[in-house]
């Protein structure tokens, strides 16, 4: 464990914002600079309350709490930052290593295929980017749509036609693909265990059975809802209520 942060620190360099120009991420990564980790995640966590969110910003974060040793915040915030740049390496790295610290590692259930390629085929590109394979596929469709009923060349027109045909698929396709992407964020039916330890309920009350114990840092989906209860499952299919006090949403 041990060499494997220090490989971390070695590796993973902080970010630095695009435009240097924002004061805040300015001072928040002189903090970081100097070693004053809990001064940059005070300005790092401004910078998104200000609206500002981007994944270095949130990558960043995760860096600062890492390094305060709130790993539960860490993980927070690499998964944040992860929704918005799932092709990142470093922030998988860096997930990676703060994940160890975690008690719980449930026991994956295997995908169906479609589901697995579909996600991997998403996670390709971010939002931002199969929007503008989306959008420039359908300009050249729209180019070769014209170029079929207005050419006079009929060796034209079928070119037009079969090139056209491919490019209205690759449309529709990256256009799903932005859209699983947008609703994976915009959702956020992922969440972080924040409560050092939880007991997992059969029902959404405080006498229901108890199921399983888990402890902070673990990942699970929110699969339903009922005033201050949700319904979570884990990684290895089992499910169970809690309190939502002891959820945070990625």
């Amino acid at each position: 464990m041990r060499r494997t942060i220090s490989i971390l620190l070695i590796l993973v360099p902080l970010i630095s914002g695009a435009s240097g120009e924002n004061l805040l991420l300015e001072e928040a990564n002189k903090h970081y600079t100097d070693q004053e980790f809990d001064r940059a995640a005070e300005k790092y966590e401004q910078i998104l309350a200000s609206g500002k969110e981007s994944a270095e910003v949130y990558f960043n974060l995760g860096n600062a709490y890492f390094k305060t040793g709130d790993h539960v915040q860490a993980i927070l915030n690499y998964e944040r930052a992860k929704l918005l740049d799932p092709r990142n390496e470093d922030i998988d790295f860096n997930l990676k290593v703060a994940n160890q610290f975690v008690v719980d590692n449930p026991e994956r259930l295997p995908r169906p295929f479609f589901s697995r390629w579909w996600g991997n085929l998403a996670n390709s590109s971010s939002t931002d980017g199969w929007a503008k394979v989306s959008i420039a596929a359908f300009l050249f469709f729209l180019v070769l749509l014209g170029s079929y009923f207005f050419s006079r060349s009929i060796r034209l027109k079928k070119l037009a036609f079969y090139v056209a045909l491919p490019l209205a698929l690759l449309t529709l396709l990256s256009f799903s693909l932005a859209w699983h992407q947008h609703s994976m964020i915009k959702n956020r039916n992922a969440a972080l265990i924040r409560c050092p330890r939880v007991t997992v309920k059969s029902a959404p009350s405080a006498t229901g059975t108890d199921l399983f114990l888990i402890h902070e840092g673990l990942k699970v989906q929110i699969t339903d809802s009922l005033d201050s209860w949700k319904e979570v499952q884990l990684s290895d299919g089992n499910k169970g209520w809690m309190k939502d006090s002891c959820l945070v949403k990625i």
